[in-house]
């Protein structure tokens, strides 16, 4: 199959039928990407107990929190090759998919040294349960590891995506998504590694990915082909991606520090309510991914389309995807409250578990479809270049609002409820701020001659 067969034509034809072929080959690879954690917390829990479960489950949002930053960066490289290539710009293509590259691999290294050093202070900070603490330790420092191969994996498929190809990205994770469970049952069952042999497994699966994809974009046609010697930061390119990349990935940092408080405030009920919000948690992310799909379909077809100046397309991708999240929170949503406690009982026997976690599924699919909506309009507008504004629109509506909320309602009324109340509330005051710096950025766009906007 031909590159021009394998990517989708954003620029003209219907845009349901196309966003939504190219949406679901992502929300397979985030799928198969939630596998990996999954599979990380069924066998531990399953096979190495419930404190086991809560160790790895404590690490998550800290994990979130230490890559976010430069995962932000990936953003900036789907809206940089998806206009130089909905402009047909082939030298520009391949000066901003090599800046990529030397971009993640420096950005993976210093995750990597970062996670690696910080782990601990960090998880004491976040008042980590003694009791689980030094296994949450061997399990991030283990993980970490992976995060070159990580970085450079993201970047690698932003760039596939940007150029209109959703599919090969996923072919990978499939591969590597079975060689990761595999290596868990092995590691966890036959050797009795415990929360190393789920990092470990990691690991592996995580740089045979990144091995696949590279080669894939060796061998790919045009501008987005990698060719090693070619490997260098252009510096215009780089202050393109950092320009749109960096507020993103600030916006995810600052909204990784709001979940890390949420966790020090989970942390406080114990290693039982750790055990299930991890669970719970796992549940609602393959909801909060398959709707995390249509953001990346916003970014790609948004950004072709402002490369091409057809800028009148841009409406009709806001109202496609706004529907897709609407669709999604009514079947998934409700398939997961009915669901819940045979989804819950994946990760854990206990029951105490499962009733926490399912009190906590129950608070947050009120409202999930908010979530979707503050994920994205975001993508939207930065593909339109208006980055700043998405970022503090988070920073105020979801971050700041946490931290309100935890230091006066949650301190009033102390309960679980009261607690993950925070999440549909907060959802919802940034998915308002982000629909208006939509419109706003749509009327600015309109009077453009030269697509180029930052505020």
């Amino acid at each position: 199959m031909s590159s021009r067969n394998r990517n989708v034509d954003m620029c003209s034809g219907p845009l349901f039928s196309r966003i939504l072929i190219f949406a679901l080959p992502i929300m397979a690879m985030y799928i198969l990407q939630l596998m990996f954690n999954t599979a990380d917390m069924v066998v531990v829990g399953r096979f190495s107990g419930s404190k086991a479960l809560a160790a790895v489950g404590a690490t998550g949002s800290l994990i979130n929190l230490i890559i976010t930053l430069f995962m932000g960066l990936s953003v900036g490289t789907t809206v940089v090759v998806a206009q130089d290539c909905g402009a047909d710009r082939p030298d520009d293509v391949s000066r901003s998919v090599h800046t990529s590259i030397a971009v993640s691999i420096i950005g993976g290294l210093i995750v990597m040294i970062l996670g690696i050093v910080l782990c601990k202070p960090l998880l004491n900070m976040m008042g980590t349960p003694e009791d689980i603490i030094d296994l949450s330790v061997l399990y991030m420092k283990i993980y970490f590891i992976s995060a070159p191969a990580t970085m450079v994996y993201n970047f690698a498929a932003a760039i596939l995506r940007a150029a209109g190809d959703s599919r090969r990205p996923m072919y990978y994770l499939i591969i590597t998504g079975t060689i990761h469970v595999i290596f868990n049952l092995f590691f966890v069952i036959v050797l009795h590694m415990g929360v190393a042999g789920v990092a470990s497994a990691t690991v592996i699966s995580e740089y045979l990915s990144v091995l696949l994809i590279m080669m894939c974009l060796s061998r790919c046609d045009g501008g987005i082909r990698f060719i090693p010697r070619k490997l260098h930061i252009d510096g215009h390119k780089l202050k393109d991606i950092v320009r749109i990349g960096l507020p993103a990935g600030m916006q995810g940092l600052l909204f990784s520090v709001s979940n890390v408080l949420i966790q020090s405030a989970v942390n406080s009920f114990g290693s039982i309510m750790v055990a299930a919000s991890a669970a719970s948690g796992n549940v609602e992310n393959y909801i909060g991914t398959t709707m995390n799909a249509y953001y990346n379909a916003a970014i790609a077809f948004t950004g072709q389309n402002m490369g091409a100046k057809k800028y009148d397309r841009i409406d009709t991708i806001a109202k496609v995807c706004t529907v897709l999240v609407f669709a999604t929170w009514i079947l998934l949503g409700g398939a997961t409250v009915l669901f819940g406690k045979p989804l819950l009982g994946i990760f854990t026997s206990d029951s105490e578990v499962i009733n926490l976690g399912m009190l906590r599924l129950k608070v947050m699919m009120i409202a999930f479809f908010t979530c979707g909506i503050m994920n994205v309009y975001p993508g939207l507008t930065r593909a339109m270049g208006y980055s700043i504004s998405p970022m503090i629109s988070t920073l105020v509506g979801a971050c700041l609002m946490r931290i309100v909320w935890l230091s006066t309602v949650f301190t009033w009324y102390p309960t679980e409820v009261v607690l993950f109340t925070c999440y549909p509330v907060t959802w919802a005051l940034a998915g308002l701020g982000q629909v208006g710096i939509f419109f706003y950025a749509r009327r600015k766009i309109r009077k453009l001659t030269v697509p180029e906007a930052v505020i």
